[in-house]
């Protein structure tokens, strides 16, 4: 199996998505329970764009114990692929969920700050995305203003 796998994401990486598809289903045929089988097939899905295709198989991997990197990356794939589709309470409790096990990924509160945007949670969503900016930012300026944003970015409506 680990072969096949290797087969299909050397197809996805070199653009041949459809070949990569068509295999991994065929293999999901024969394993319907190998989670990283059906977490790549979820990637493939989302790479065309067929996110409403690829939330089973992200649904699927996650329930059969994907663990690791890639289960941070099936709750991320999971939590856009509901925002993609509008369905930005379901983006929000998938990410939150995605957090609750990884609380530290960097990506998932990035997009859960996009799925609060989009469920009208301006504050909560600039909040972290402020504070994600001062704790990852390289850059001098923002660096030298780090203790700020961050004090700021806990309460953005408070004034002096």
């Amino acid at each position: 199996m680990h072969i096949a796998l290797e087969n299909i994401r050397k197809l996805q990486h070199s653009g041949q998505t459809e070949q990569a598809l068509r295999q991994a289903r065929e293999l999901l045929s024969h394993q319907p329970q190998h989670a990283d089988l059906h977490y790549l097939t979820a990637s493939l899905h989302d790479s065309r764009g067929e996110e409403a295709a690829a939330i089973p198989h992200y649904l699927q991997a996650l329930e059969l114990g994907l663990s690791g990197a890639d289960a941070a990356g099936a709750w991320l794939g999971l939590g856009s692929s509901y925002r993609a589709l509008g369905k930005f309470q379901e983006a929000e409790q998938a990410l939150l969920e995605g957090l609750h096990h990884f609380p530290a990924d960097l990506p998932l509160q990035t997009f859960l700050a996009m799925a609060r945007y989009n469920l009208g949670k301006h504050k909560l969503a600039t909040e972290s995305l402020l504070t994600l900016l001062a704790q990852t930012s390289v850059d001098e300026d923002i660096r030298r203003y780090e203790r700020a944003i961050r004090f700021y970015a806990q309460d953005l409506d408070k004034t002096w």
